[in-house]
């Protein structure tokens, strides 16, 4: 990945910013869909399917609808405009300096927490590799990604992202295909494990699994660490109650909708046309993806099951023995009968020890390995890159239209490109905080912050500066109290269950600030109806190129 990084190096900022323009539809689609969801949600939510079952899905359906919502309603507009960054694309869409070094300052955040996120999972399996410590490995990684990207850029970031797409497909692919083969002699797990399934339901009746009813908000998905089967694999609502599933779902949407470090990939494909097909690889490949997950989740509870109801006292199977050996298994009990109870897994194991429970060699647990750190360094490698653009073009140069020369321009976003993910290092290395926590936190402050900014930027023309900034400002306030209350326990409601009314809140503020002052100028009405002209030149690279003739003039 590195090796591809520097060879994409470049001297041109449209190269730099956007990869020329001329990613194809298919890489792109691959970039996103990983980069989305990452190592985090490859490694963290395969344990939480396990032992949460079903109720995970409120996450990932959230995911799928976020690809949607993006290619409806943003991804052709923003590709029109042309912009490398969304507080770019905000401010020139409102003629407002504050409004985009607002927008920077507040999707930093997110995008700081999703580099945390990543270096913490990236860490943790490469310890479990390697038995290196995890502090010398979180600066190892960011060395990797800061090698991948600084160099080219958003080109560099496409074309690696491809290899770790590819990786991720092979690696992750393989050897749940390879357990499908062993167990239902079919190698498309993501298709033949409903029979699994529903032999689970019947282990889970003998075993008398109880089928939990949970509270309408509540929201309890496994932690980092071990935990232990508590409820059916096909029961709704055992972990995560009706009304917090939907909250959940829409929060992820919206969030992955709006997200700073995936819409500015949108402006590397050659057209809009292009930006269309490549949301709709990425929409399947995260598919193909969450599926495999569930699959690897259920062909891993069938062996415990049968081992539970078969349970000889003083007796272990080889393969937790194993398992507990590697770390990724607690037998939390001496008890004379092993039960679901005594037996706890690692949330962030469960897709290593799929292979290892159906007697695969460890070549596979190496590939399962393998997928994990290259969808983490695909997800850090983009917010990085967003991360530091945003700094160099929207905060340092946010108060001013005029570009500077390209030598400065690329120097400064390389050097905060460098800044913002030696930031993220250091609060990896200083939080010991849940990767899937970090991930959901910086989703939801997204939704929050953006989602109704961005749809209402480009489908209400009424919408002006002053109800964008208001907007923008609620809806990042309410999310990042409600979190931080519910993470050191002022209220009783599930963080990100918590920061779901910061939604509305942020929709209304924009709404009704935006009723109650000035109409727009004519130039933002203009503005708007170009954007939604699919064909036609780019009107960011229209406007550098009138910015451009203007200096020379000046300097002439």
């Amino acid at each position: 990945y590195g090796a591809i990084g520097v060879a994409s190096a470049t001297r041109q900022p449209l190269d730099y910013f956007a990869a020329g323009r001329r990613v194809p539809a298919i890489i792109a689609g691959l970039a996103l869909a990983i980069t989305a969801l990452g190592g985090t949600g490859l490694v963290s939510l395969t344990g939480a399917f396990f032992v949460s079952g079903f109720d995970a899905l409120a996450i990932t359906i959230g995911g799928l609808a976020g690809f949607v919502l993006m290619a409806i309603l943003l991804a052709p507009f923003l590709r029109k405009f042309g912009a490398y960054s969304v507080p770019t694309f905000l401010g020139r869409r409102f003629e407002s300096r504050l409004i985009r070094l607002v927008s920077a300052l507040l999707l930093a955040v997110p995008m700081l927490l999703l580099i945390v996120a990543e270096l913490k999972i990236v860490s943790a399996i490469g310890s479990w590799l390697t038995s290196t410590p995890q502090p010398l490995l979180i600066v190892i990684f960011s060395g990797i990604a800061l090698v991948t990207v600084v160099l080219g850029g958003m080109r560099g970031l496409s074309w690696s992202n491809a290899a770790q797409a590819i990786t991720v497909l092979f690696a992750f692919l393989v050897p749940a295909a390879m357990v499908a083969v062993i167990v239902t002699k079919l190698p498309i797990p993501q298709l033949s494990y409903g029979p699994i399934v529903r032999s689970l339901l019947k282990q889970e009746s003998a075993l008398s699994l109880p089928s939990v009813a949970a509270q309408p908000f509540a929201f309890s998905l496994p932690d980092a660490g071990f935990a232990t089967i508590a409820k059916p694999f096909a029961t709704p609502f055992g972990a995560i109650g009706p009304a917090a599933f939907v909250i959940t779902m829409v929060i992820v949407m919206t969030g992955l909708a709006a997200a700073p470090w995936l819409l500015p990939r949108v402006s590397t494909t050659p057209g809009v046309h292009e930006t269309r097909k490549s949301l709709g690889w990425a929409t399947f490949v995260f598919g193909v993806l969450v599926l495999t997950m569930t699959s690897v989740a259920a062909f891993l509870r069938a062996p415990l099951m049968e081992f539970v109801l078969a349970s000889k006292p003083g007796q272990l199977p080889d393969w937790i023995t194993v398992l507990q050996t590697y770390g990724l298994v607690e037998i939390q009990a001496d008890t004379t009968r092993m039960t679901l109870g005594s037996i706890a897994f690692a949330r962030d194991g469960v897709f290593l020890a799929l292979p290892i429970a159906t007697g695969l060699p460890s070549a596979f647990v190496y590939l399962a390995a393998a997928s994990a750190i290259a969808a983490a360094l695909a997800s850090i490698g983009a917010a990085a890159v967003a991360l530091g653009n945003v700094i160099s073009e929207d905060i340092i140069n946010g108060f001013s239209w005029e570009p500077r020369s390209d030598t400065v321009r690329l120097t400064l976003a390389r050097t905060m490109l460098a800044v913002g993910l030696g930031g993220g290092m250091v609060l990896a290395l200083a939080l010991p905080a849940d990767p899937l926590k970090l991930l959901l936190w910086a989703i939801t402050i997204t939704g929050a912050t953006a989602f109704p900014t961005l749809v209402l930027s480009i489908w209400w023309k009424r919408i002006n500066g002053f109800g964008a900034l208001a907007g923008m400002l609620a809806g990042f306030t309410i999310a990042t109290v409600a979190i931080s209350a519910s993470a050191v326990g002022l209220i009783g409601v599930a963080d990100i269950v918590a920061a779901g009314v910061a939604l509305p809140v942020g929709t209304i503020a924009a709404l009704l600030v935006s009723a109650l002052t000035p109409a727009p100028s004519r130039h933002a009405l203009e503005l708007v109806r170009d954007i939604r002209v699919p064909g036609g030149q780019i009107l960011y690279d229209r406007e550098m190129q009138r910015l451009r003739l203007k200096q020379r003039r000046s300097a002439t």
